[in-house]
């Protein structure tokens, strides 16, 4: 008999991946338009726990309009007795796989930016109660991880109960981070690999050190080191180091080795400290963007939660697409908030005297891992919102990398000039994969760099408002 009888859709890994589109979304819990949202796993006491109890706080599925975004907290607490605090997170990130077995019902990102979606279809089939996404969980949950004994699961959709349970979450997750704070990667022999996002870029493998944080910001080394120690075989493994090649760019003949073959030969290098050369890949579920802006030699911050768009015209949509998906996209690199707190943040690329935008939110949250002097020097979405304004405000606060426009502009003047006299090319892009779609095909470019004579980053709103003008003249 199988343990999935009496739920009303199919339930296995071959849902892992589906993606639910907005016209095709019974319900949608948590997401970009929802700010209070959260998943928690805690370890309690047995005593504590009423093992396969479902709580349901605030409407059931059932319940909510068809087509609404709702706020949205799923709870999560075991016992047993080889259970550890410290497993806390892992537990927490396996609620991603475990969401994305079941058919039609989609599951991405972690902790406080959770987005789920359920399909029409499995709604119509009966999928109606979260009763029945509590028994997957609680069976899943304890057939690939046996030393959770005993276990209970609360859905929170009551927005009053939502939000002080939401800062709860909040302060238990900056406590776990700032637990692994203070360890160094050189004082470590073994790294940890994740690949539980390859079911949405199976490219795509996470490397966790102790001073870079897996992208989505809900793995640290100890809960890596946890993971692969509880289940060996699981989809967070140990890496070991290896030889150092390089300490500035973060390249391990052991890192290599390990992607590659979890890769399945496609990624064959990882710089991990860089995000040009061969920058670690990204899945989806990061935190963050870092992107190059060309026009001022540094780059550019943006997370999942803001609505705007970025300084260069940009929404967040866009340059997650740009670096999602397994690939090694110069330029563009997913970060979690925690990789920004580390010394080694963007290393090879000069660190914090490269940053020059990101959102007021996201700077505050990070400050005082900012160093002093450059604090007043990066620019949020109040100081520039255009390039323009942030070329204006670097040069008035002398930020760092307005030096190497002078540089440049020097470099240019005693440039001889060519025999053709034409403008000399700009290099816009080296990649070892570099994905062209055109015409209903995919070109891939295998050790691409493309250069040109002049570059023009327009966002996808202008470049439609602009057509359309055109359209309405004629």
């Amino acid at each position: 008999m199988s343990m999935f009888e009496d739920i009303p859709v199919e339930v296995g890994v071959i849902y892992e991946g589906e993606r639910i589109r907005r016209k095709d979304m019974q319900i949608e819990l948590g997401g970009p338009d929802v700010k209070e949202k959260f998943e928690l796993a805690r370890v309690k006491k047995p005593e504590e726990i009423e093992d396969g109890k479902t709580t349901i706080i605030g409407p059931d599925i059932k319940d909510m309009e068809a087509e609404k975004s709702y706020p949205f907290g799923l709870l999560i607490e075991v016992a047993g007795a080889k259970l550890e605090p410290e497993l806390e997170g892992v537990i927490e990130r396996r609620i991603h796989a475990y969401c994305n077995f079941i058919e039609g019902f989609m599951h991405l990102n972690q902790r406080y930016d959770i987005w789920l979606r359920l399909s029409k279809k499995s709604f119509q089939k009966g999928l109606n109660s979260f009763e029945y996404i509590g028994k997957v969980l609680q069976r899943l949950f304890k057939s690939e991880l046996p030393i959770i004994e005993k276990m209970q699961v609360t859905f929170i959709t009551n927005p009053e109960k939502v939000k002080p349970l939401y800062n709860e979450a909040l302060e238990i997750y900056e406590t776990r981070d700032a637990k692994a704070r203070g360890l160094k990667d050189e004082e470590v022999d073994k790294f940890y690999g994740c690949v539980l996002c390859q079911s949405f870029a199976p490219t795509h493998v996470c490397v966790i050190t102790p001073q870079r944080y897996s992208n989505c910001g809900a793995i640290s080394w100890f809960d890596g080191r946890a993971a692969a120690s509880v289940d060996p075989k699981g989809p967070v493994f140990t890496i070991e180091k290896g030889e150092m090649v390089d300490p500035v760019k973060g390249e391990f003949s052991g890192v290599n080795e390990a992607v590659k073959k979890k890769s399945l030969g496609e990624i064959t290098k990882v710089w991990l400290y860089t995000a040009f050369g061969y920058p670690h890949t990204s899945c989806g579920c990061f935190e963050g963007v870092a992107f190059f802006i060309p026009e001022v030699d540094g780059f550019g911050i943006l997370h999942r939660g803001y609505k705007d768009t970025a300084v260069n015209g940009l929404p967040f949509s866009t340059l997650a697409d740009s670096t999602a998906g397994g690939r090694q996209i110069d330029g563009f690199h997913g970060v979690s908030i925690e990789y920004m707190r580390s010394q080694k943040f963007l290393q090879a690329d000069n660190g914090w005297k490269r940053v020059v935008w990101m959102p007021k939110e996201v700077k505050e949250r990070v400050k005082s891992f900012i160093p002093t002097e450059l604090v007043d020097k990066i620019a949020t979405e109040e100081q520039a919102k255009t390039i323009d304004e942030l070329k204006a405000f670097l040069k008035e606060r002398g930020h760092p990398v307005v030096s190497s426009w002078k540089e440049e502009a020097v470099a240019v003047e005693e440039t001889a000039p060519l025999e053709s006299e034409e403008a000399p090319l700009i290099p816009v892009a080296t990649a070892s994969t570099l994905p062209i779609t055109a015409g209903g095909f995919k070109i891939i470019l295998k050790d691409a760099k493309i250069y040109a004579k002049k570059v023009i980053i327009r966002s996808e709103k202008s470049e439609k408002t602009r057509k359309g003008e055109g359209s309405a003249k004629k």
